[in-house]
């Protein structure tokens, strides 16, 4: 009871302090039969204007940065994805798959052939060399290619896939980029050459 007059009050001076910055429609009383119960409701609606407390004034929009430099250009992005669980590896060679898509990303998915090692070591620690025992490790693979990817691009890719990478599943990155010709190289080496005199000829 004492919350519901002390916010009367503030409401009170509220609308005596701010004058014409509230306005308030009618107030609504009905009456609702709900499976034998009479609820009453009284609502009265307030509309705030140019009441803002949390929000601040001014709002400038965040500055673009543009620089000169030209992005990085790769020509191919190999992604080798190894595990030892089948179901995880392919769960997340769809998801890879998936986010490519979505980043608008040519992407090529093969699987290497996988790799199995054997260990054989002795049943007990010194005596009966006879009884051994094998263990085997399998060693699953995929490879995910992007091809002719921006460096802002893959950046992004990367990260996302590599946040979200499971447990147990390691990844190897090979980037091949495109650089241009260095300026030595544009120029044709015989105009460089300087041209040999006839008398050094004979």
């Amino acid at each position: 009871m004492a919350a519901r007059g002390a916010l009367a009050a503030v409401s009170r001076h509220l609308r005596q302090g701010l004058g014409g910055s509230f306005s308030t429609n009618s107030l609504q009383s009905s009456t609702i039969r709900n499976r034998g119960i009479l609820l009453s409701t009284n609502i009265q609606w307030v509309q705030y204007s140019n009441l803002h407390i949390d929000v601040p004034k001014d709002l400038s929009k965040p500055a673009i940065t543009i620089s000169d430099e030209p992005d990085t250009l790769y020509k191919r992005l190999s992604i080798l994805v190894k595990g030892h669980d089948k179901s995880v590896l392919n769960s997340y060679e769809y998801f890879a798959v998936l986010a490519a898509k979505e980043l608008g990303i040519s992407l090529k998915v093969h699987e290497p052939p996988k790799k199995t090692e054997r260990f054989t070591l002795l049943k007990s620690v010194h005596i009966f060399k006879k009884h051994r025992v094998q263990y085997e490790t399998r060693t699953l693979y995929r490879c995910l290619e992007l091809e002719r990817v921006t460096g802002c691009t893959a950046d992004v890719y990367l990260e996302y896939i590599q946040r979200n990478l499971p447990e147990g599943v390691a990844m190897e990155v090979t980037k091949t980029r495109l650089e241009p010709l260095p300026e030595h190289v544009k120029k044709p080496i015989w105009k460089t050459v300087p041209e040999e005199t006839e008398e050094s000829k004979s």
